[in-house]
């Protein structure tokens, strides 16, 4: 009998309790009656995604999720990136994350340049490559902000900071430092120079929205390998997402992409054709894995009604309909969980556990209680090495 399961990852929903929610989490204050019924029906607890000295990103806390130790298999974000993409590396190649940022009163003002759209950031990056790219560096055009630059022949050693982690803070405290940090810092500033003027910037200006100051060179690595998740669970996956991030990790175990029609990475995103395409993925594949960007936008935004806004909407039209679906089957399991806490206090991520609840064939629980930090807490189930959640999902 073949086991259906599901994973929702709703993106950096974790949180401290807040004053704004009557010292409530985000997730105690929304509504979530179907995250809820997971939880109470089945069981919930807390696993550490972000292993001690690692960055709470979410490449490592995600790489955690789908069941592979990052002390291992890490190398960086920006190459996991490059294989959505399918930009070919040779190994000896460092790929960066590329953003577009706004950068106000010499600080990082905007880690998104007010999410800007893909097509006017295409046309930045088309610029970069003209003015600055050659045989040895080359820009690659992304979604909105998120794009990456490829350098060949150089090395580098180098400490980067995420700009969507520093918010608020001095642009001279969070330049790159270490062997090559002079050739990033180089490329930002010419950046500047280049995009004061440029006719996406003057538009912008008019319209009153944030203009894009800078590239920001960050998440580096070289070339990155896994194993394939088939070969060690005996499972055929795909994964639902709108950001490079999730695509390039899936990628790398072999999982497949299903790509979704308005699915933006923000809080606009398609919630409905998410599900839908889980539902249908259902009938093909072992494991969907569904990843929403939006809560994670919100809380880099300071926004706490947009966070609670973006996870009721999941739940509502993505975890209710999947659990509705996945239950038809005769055996099936389900998991809902943050892959990291982006507290709305920080506008950042932190390494602190997250709660999870799944529910299903074999899975009971002892505290049936609604979804939330403080009660995964109180389960007394705890997963220290996040990589053994999938197992104990998937076999227990």
């Amino acid at each position: 009998m073949t086991t259906k399961y599901a994973i929702i990852v709703p993106d950096g929903a974790a949180d401290e309790p807040l004053e704004q929610f009557g010292g409530k989490t985000v997730l105690e204050a929304a509504q979530i009656p179907n995250m809820d019924k997971i939880s109470t029906q089945g069981r919930q607890g807390l696993v550490r995604t972000i292993p001690d000295g690692m960055e709470p990103g979410s490449d490592v806390a995600q790489m955690s999720l789908l069941g592979y130790d990052p002390q291992r298999y890490y190398s960086g974000r920006a190459p996991i990136e490059a294989v959505a993409r399918n930009i070919k590396l040779s190994v000896d190649d460092w790929v960066f994350r590329c953003n577009l940022v706004t950068i106000a009163d010499g600080k990082m003002a905007d880690h998104s340049a007010g999410h800007i759209s893909t097509e006017e950031a295409g046309d930045l990056i088309k610029e970069l490559n003209d003015q600055f790219g050659d045989e040895q560096t080359c820009f690659y055009a992304g979604v909105s902000y998120r794009h990456l630059l490829v350098f060949k022949g150089l090395d580098f050693d180098v400490q980067t900071h995420p700009p969507h982690d520093c918010i608020g803070q001095a642009i001279e405290k969070i330049l790159p430092r270490g062997k090559g940090a002079e050739t990033l810092i180089d490329l930002m500033a010419r950046s500047q120079q280049l995009f004061i003027n440029h006719d996406v910037n003057k538009v912008r200006r008019d319209l009153g929205e944030n203009q894009v100051s800078s590239i920001w060179l960050w998440g580096q690595g070289t070339k990155a390998r896994m194993e394939s998740f088939k070969k060690r669970f005996g499972i055929k996956g795909a994964t639902i997402t709108a950001v490079d991030l999730a695509k390039g990790l899936s990628k790398l175990i072999g999982f497949d992409i299903i790509d979704v029609p308005g699915a933006t990475g923000f809080v606009d995103t398609n919630y409905r054709g998410k599900a839908s395409a889980a539902i249908e993925a259902l009938n093909k594949y072992d494991l969907v894995f569904v990843h929403i960007e939006a809560p994670d936008e919100a809380s880099h935004n300071g926004s706490a009604d947009l966070k609670k806004k973006a996870v009721e909407q999941i739940d509502k039209y993505i975890v209710g309909p999947v659990y509705e679906a996945i239950t038809n089957y005769e055996s099936w399991r389900i998991l809902v969980l943050p892959d990291h806490p982006t507290p709305i206090r920080s506008c950042a991520h932190s390494p602190e556990p997250v709660p999870f609840a799944m529910a299903g064939t074999d899975i009971s629980g002892i505290l049936h209680t609604t979804f939330s930090e403080a009660n995964a807490a109180k389960s007394g189930f705890r997963i220290d090495n996040g990589f053994e959640l999938m197992e104990y999902f998937l076999k227990s």
